[in-house]
């Protein structure tokens, strides 16, 4: 089932981005032309859905932006307890608050501006208050939301200047205001609604919208790539369902999360008491998400979506084993591995790198190539397999004979040394073969060649039979390589 020999045609990025701006403009204009559209997902790299759905941008969202340019402006929202806590994004390996920065400096590069910060649920973190003393000092309007009094059951409260009115307005310009945030949990929606509740009482008639990705609303409900939302989000508990508001309305199967199903009627309540009017009868109306109309390769995207929950297995039973997550975590991914009767032995790069731990009685890593082939490495004197991997496979593309040695022990042992001297490390990270092997390609093509291969790695499966620390994950993944561990402690 590797993914590896899926072509990368299964997506219609160009229908997708007419569709899906086409639709925010349309749902602008329901709105008297002022619109909160809260982001869902990753707004630059979506790597994710680029691994389940072959061949989408990762950047795709800001393309759709960039169509509207002349009409956006953005407002980021960060939860206090994040900042507290230093939450880390799983993806990039940074804070919130390193995210949140970079986020706004991609948006400045691309001349859509951000009007503000919003740090929300503050309730007196000092981490937060210093995190908004540098943000100001950067020259970006920041604001501190409170939790609202009232929510989410006492309405009235919620919907008055006690509630929402209690909070700071944000001043905008622009007709579609983007709210985005650096990682879940942020507080968008209660941004989104405080905004609508102090527009309305300006007199001017602001909707609320949403930007989903995932789940996939006119896809049926155990479709792979449904299911993968569910096992990326099995840490916080999302479960998708079949929206029973929708089917009331419509008599038809939409799909969505338990977390959106639950809160609708509170939210469509408080979006009725500040509009005055029902905007919405169901969570899948208030989304837009046009996913679904741009697959060109439904067998394609159901191989994709199962590789990458298999790869979720994997990485949960590695974060079980560093105490980041409960048992009940990799067991969920595997309740829906069983419905879609898929294992382990889906990955063959898995059983490739056990038999070379076995056959060598040492570590390995395994890279699959895009016709098939696995490519071994294993842990030696001088490297780590990681590197040895990644020396054989571009060895391999470039048709150089195994015997010869890209990085001579003449060069090597003196890295070596060096590091064991200074960093008391007894073997070369993947990252220092990469820096050994760009000086050497300046005065030997053999290895200039061997180099040129490194961008055909990207999209390949690989597979450590250890975990492996995070420089070496992190190189690995800047590579484009889906690396994923046997959950077993070095040594």
């Amino acid at each position: 089932m590797s993914n590896t020999n899926i072509k990368n045609n299964c997506f219609d990025n160009d229908k997708y981005v007419k569709l899906q701006s086409a639709k925010i403009d349309e749902r602008l204009q329901m709105f008297n032309n002022k619109l909160y559209l809260e982001f869902g997902g990753k707004v630059f790299d979506d790597l994710n859905v680029a691994r389940i759905l072959p061949g989408f941008r990762p950047g795709i969202k800001v393309e759709i932006l960039q169509e509207l340019r002349d009409k956006v402006e953005v407002i980021f929202c960060i939860n206090a307890a994040a900042i507290e806590k230093k939450k880390m994004r799983a993806d990039h390996g940074i804070s919130y608050e390193i995210e949140l920065l970079r986020l706004i400096e991609k948006f400045k590069a691309i001349a859509i501006p951000t009007v503000a910060v919003v740090i929300t649920l503050y309730t007196g973190q000092p981490a937060a208050e210093k995190f908004k003393n540098q943000l100001e000092r950067r020259g970006l309007k920041t604001y501190i939301h409170t939790p609202t009094k009232g929510y989410p059951t006492d309405i009235d409260t919620i919907v008055s200047h006690e509630g929402y009115g209690a909070q700071p307005f944000v001043e905008t310009t622009k007709p579609l205001i983007v709210v985005a945030a650096p990682g879940a949990n942020s507080g968008k929606l209660a941004t989104c609604l405080s905004q609508l509740y102090h527009e309305h009482k300006r007199g001017v008639r602001a909707g609320y919208a949403k930007f989903e990705t995932l789940p996939v609303w006119n896809l049926p409900l155990k479709h792979p790539v449904n299911m993968e939302y569910e096992a990326s989000t099995a840490d916080i508990g999302d479960i998708n369902m079949i929206d029973n508001f929708y089917f009331e309305k419509s008599g038809q199967v939409a799909i969505n999360y338990n977390r959106d199903l639950v809160i609708f009627p509170v939210l469509k309540k408080i979006l009725h008491k500040i509009t005055g009017q029902d905007v919405y009868h169901s969570p899948t109306e208030m989304s837009i998400n046009m996913i679904g109309e741009c697959i060109t390769n439904d067998e394609c995207v159901r191989r994709a979506s199962c590789d990458e929950i298999i790869r979720r297995y994997l990485d949960s039973l590695c974060d079980y084993r560093n105490g980041i997550y409960d048992i009940s975590i990799p067991n969920q991914i595997k309740v829906l591995m069983d419905e879609l009767d898929i294992s382990l032995a889906d990955r063959p790069v898995v059983a490739a790198a056990l038999k070379k731990k076995s056959d060598k009685k040492t570590n390995a890593v395994a890279i699959e190539l895009r016709d098939g082939q696995i490519i071994t490495g294993r842990y030696t004197d001088v490297m780590t397999a990681p590197a040895a991997a990644v020396i054989n496979a571009i060895k391999n593309l470039s048709n150089i004979d195994d015997e010869i040695h890209l990085i001579p022990p003449i060069n090597g042992q003196p890295m070596l040394k060096l590091k064991q001297e200074i960093y008391d490390e007894a073997k070369l990270y993947l990252s220092d073969v990469l820096m050994a092997l760009a000086v050497s390609a300046a005065t030997n093509p053999t290895v200039e060649l061997a180099l040129s291969k490194l961008s055909e790695l990207k999209g390949l499966e690989a597979h450590s039979t250890i975990m492996l620390p995070k420089i070496e994950i992190d190189a690995l993944k800047k590579l484009g390589l889906h690396i994923t561990c046997t959950d077993e402690f070095a040594g």
